[in-house]
């Protein structure tokens, strides 16, 4: 079912959809998986430490790919979607305030009442 897609013309919406179909055929889209997939989620994001301490280019597309399919799949092991995610998240960020010091962003504190 599930096929190449074009990183030129698909949405994420389309190669999201097209992740989730191979991730169901595999019979990765199940709650037991979570606890499974989350550790593929830090290997590749491990796998990007190790492709930018290299700056390797090639393998840095590799790895954000590869962490993003497995937060895809983890998210619909938790009856998520990823734009759910990160528009809760999104929300959270756009109007927080900081300062970036040596290219990080540092939030400022939030005042307590």
């Amino acid at each position: 079912m599930s096929g190449m897609v074009n990183t030129k013309t698909d949405s994420l919406d389309d190669i999201s959809i097209a992740v989730l179909a191979w991730a169901d055929e595999r019979r990765l889209i199940h709650p037991g998986n979570a606890n499974k997939q989350i550790l593929k989620v830090m290997e590749e994001v491990g796998e990007l430490a190790g492709a930018m301490a290299k700056n390797n280019k090639k393998e840095i597309i590799d790895a954000i790919g590869d962490s993003l399919v497995t937060i895809i799949i983890l998210a619909a092991q938790m009856n998520l979607s990823v734009k759910e995610c990160l528009g809760v998240a999104y929300n959270e960020i756009a109007n927080r305030t900081g300062k970036t010091v040596n290219g990080v962003f540092i939030k400022d504190e939030k005042k307590k009442l």
